[in-house]
C-alpha cells in the first residue's frame, strides 16, 4: 500500500445510528419522488388511476405554452444567477471595506431576503402598474415614458427577474461576505507591499480565492431560477398571455384544469432539467476548484 492511498475514516457511530434520518428522507423524498414518477404515467384523480405510458409527457411536449414555458426558464433562471452572482461579489467587496456604517447596510441589503416572496410580488405589481405606479411617475419627472412593465410582452419577463434579484441578492452577497472574510489578511498585506492596487487585489486574490462562494451562489440561483414560481405567478401569472410563463406555472394550469396526470409528468420533467442542468455544473465547478 503506498503512502498516497488515503482511507476514509470510520464513523464513530454504528450504522443504525442513522436510522431515523434515513426513514425521514425515505418518507418526505424518495417515496413521493418514485410515486410521482409512475403517477406521471397515468391518468389519476384522487380516488381513481389509469396507466397511460408516456401519453402525457407527448401531451406535454406538444403544448406550446410548454415550449415558450421552457425557453422563459432558461432565460430567467441565466439572468437572475447571472445578476446575482455579479451584483452579490461587488456588494460583498463594498461591504467588507472600510467604509461608514458597514454594519447597517449589510442589514438593508439582505432585509429583502427576509420577506415575502407575495408580499413582495404584489408591492411590485403596484409599483410597476403602467399607469398609476410609482417608478413610471418618477421616471416622468425626466420625461422618460416608462414602459408597461407588467403588461407590455417584451418586458413582462424581464421585469420579474429584476424584482427577483432585488430579493434575492442580499443572500448572494452574505455568502460571498463571508467567503471574503475567510481569506487571510496576509494575502492583501502582501499584495500591498508589491504595489498592487484595488483592482489588482481584488483580481489575483478575491476572485480566485472566493471561487467556493461563487460556485455556492451558481448553484443556488440556478436552482432558484429553474424552479421559480411564487413570484411570477403573484406578479403576472404567465402573462401578459404566455409571455412569461415557466415551466412551473405552465404545471400549476394544468393542475388547476384538472389535468392532475399531465401536470405530474410537468413535475417530472421540471424535475429531470434541474438535475440535467445542476449536477453537471456542480461538478464541472467543483472540479475546477479542486484542479486549482
Amino acid at each position: 500500500m503506498t503512502t498516497t492511498q488515503q482511507h476514509r475514516p470510520r464513523s464513530p457511530y454504528p450504522y443504525w445510528f442513522y436510522l431515523p434520518a434515513a426513514i425521514v428522507y425515505g418518507t418526505l423524498f424518495l417515496v413521493p419522488t418514485f410515486a410521482s414518477f409512475y403517477f406521471s404515467l397515468t391518468r389519476w384523480t384522487l380516488f381513481d388511476h389509469e396507466f397511460i405510458g408516456l401519453a402525457n409527457f407527448r401531451q406535454f411536449f406538444a403544448e406550446e405554452a410548454l415550449v415558450k414555458g421552457f425557453t422563459n426558464t432558461i432565460v430567467y433562471a441565466t439572468v437572475t444567477s447571472g445578476l446575482k452572482v455579479v451584483l452579490g461579489l461587488l456588494l460583498a467587496v463594498l461591504l467588507t471595506s472600510q467604509i461608514t456604517a458597514r454594519g447597517y447596510l449589510r442589514s438593508v441589503v439582505f432585509f429583502p431576503v427576509l420577506a415575502s416572496t407575495i408580499g413582495v410580488g404584489v408591492t411590485f405589481t403596484v409599483l410597476m402598474n403602467p399607469e398609476h405606479g410609482a417608478i413610471n411617475a418618477f421616471l416622468a419627472v425626466f420625461g422618460v415614458d416608462g414602459p408597461g412593465w407588467l403588461t407590455d410582452p417584451q418586458w413582462a419577463l424581464l421585469s420579474v427577474a429584476l424584482v427577483d434579484v432585488w430579493k434575492g441578492v442580499g443572500l448572494a452577497t452574505l455568502i460571498y461576505i463571508a467567503g471574503i472574510v475567510s481569506i487571510p489578511q496576509e494575502y492583501f498585506e502582501a499584495a500591498s507591499v508589491d504595489g498592487a492596487g484595488a483592482f489588482g487585489r481584488f483580481r489575483h486574490i478575491v476572485l480566485p480565492l472566493a471561487r467556493p462562494a461563487t460556485v455556492t451562489v451558481v448553484i443556488l440561483s440556478l436552482i432558484g431560477g429553474l424552479r421559480s414560481f411564487d413570484l411570477i405567478w403573484a406578479m403576472t401569472r404567465g402573462g401578459p398571455g404566455f409571455t412569461s410563463d415557466v415551466i412551473a406555472s405552465v404545471i400549476f394550469k394544468q393542475y388547476q384544469a384538472g389535468f392532475y396526470g399531465l401536470s405530474t409528468a410537468g413535475n417530472v420533467v421540471l424535475f429531470v432539467v434541474v438535475t440535467a442542468v445542476v449536477l453537471p455544473l456542480s461538478w464541472f465547478l467543483n472540479r475546477k476548484e479542486v484542479q486549482q
